[in-house]
């Protein structure tokens, strides 16, 4: 006969104990993994890249403080507008907390993986913890990603009537005008393919969402506020550094500069935009007559503020959400 461990009201066999402590102890030896690979990739990325923090740092040190405050603090309150439209596009009431800190920790994702794969994971692994299917939450995350987009989009027509000239369509060479048949092959394949009908039914899925979305007005104002915030405050933490730096462009100028610069970078699938939306900002500020060096110099302290000193803390709570499993 087994041994067993008496309980009140139970005999539960010795090795079904031993059986749960084992599995408990393989649980929290992948956890220790999962948190140490984190810090891991936080000190590798703080290494390979310390030579761009330590020039911020110290062409920031003679900056004007009070709007570099500024700008952290326009920094700090994207994640809650990010938050703000996540909660809208889901019915589900989300635990406000936890739902801050994965923004918080999903914007240090993004800057590790590329095209926001990073982000994208924290956020469906988030929302599939808080109870929803996989389908819902990736309908979810589309809806999001998309009133983004719009935004973008209608803050770029709003502000270019503003700044004439400031944007300029780019000269287009004749070997890219190639590939227009080469897409149109792509997507008639597509259309004939086996993978069509699961394409449509996600692409379903995110117009049924949409639609729920916009009858209820708290969601849509959530949805769409959110939207406009992290995009205006992302533009006023450049405007804020700008000013600190002493670069006197127009904040509309600015502004309209940034989210030009961010659309184009986005199409580079780079972490975070890394290299592509500080060459694209870049260029975007030497072209509206701002010197280079002082261009360089706006460009690394608004990296240093959105991207690096957040990067660790970011990992970190990273870390703890997988840790205590809400992700």
């Amino acid at each position: 006969m087994a041994d067993s461990v008496n309980t009140a009201d139970t005999a539960v066999p010795l090795d079904t104990v031993d059986t749960v402590r084992a599995a408990v102890r393989r649980r929290a030896h992948w956890q220790a993994v999962c948190c140490l690979a984190v810090l891991v990739c936080a000190v590798c990325l703080a290494v390979r890249h310390w030579p761009t923090v330590h020039t911020g740092a110290v062409r920031l040190a003679v900056a004007d403080p009070g709007w570099l405050l500024v700008a952290a603090v326009a920094v700090v309150a994207t994640w809650a507008a990010s938050a703000l439209a996540q909660q809208g596009a889901v019915a589900a009431r989300l635990p406000g907390g936890r739902l801050l800190a994965a923004q918080f920790a999903a914007s240090a994702a993004n800057h590790v993986l590329p095209a926001g794969l990073g982000a994208g994971a924290v956020n469906l692994r988030f929302l599939m913890r808080c109870g929803l299917p996989a389908s819902r939450a990736a309908s979810a995350l589309a809806v999001k990603a998309t009133a983004g987009v719009v935004v973008r989009g209608v803050l770029i027509a709003a502000l270019a009537p503003v700044c004439p000239g400031l944007l300029r369509m780019p000269h287009i060479p004749a070997a890219a005008l190639l590939a227009v048949p080469a897409v149109a092959v792509l997507v008639a394949v597509l259309l004939r393919s086996p993978l069509w009908p699961r394409c449509r039914c996600a692409l379903t899925a995110v117009r049924a969402d949409i639609r729920a979305v916009h009858a209820d007005p708290r969601r849509a104002a959530a949805l769409w506020g959110g939207s406009l915030a992290f995009a205006a405050l992302h533009s006023l933490a450049l405007i804020a550094v700008t000013r600190a730096v002493g670069l006197p462009l127009p904040p509309v100028r600015v502004a309209l500069l940034y989210l030009a610069a961010s659309s184009a970078a986005a199409l580079l699938p780079t972490p975070g935009g890394l290299g592509s939306l500080d060459a694209a900002l870049a260029f975007a500020l030497t072209a509206s007559g701002a010197p280079s060096a002082t261009a360089a110099s706006v460009v690394l302290g608004y990296r240093l503020l959105a991207v690096w000193l957040p990067l660790l803390p970011g990992l970190l709570v990273l870390g703890v959400l997988i840790r205590r499993k809400a992700l």
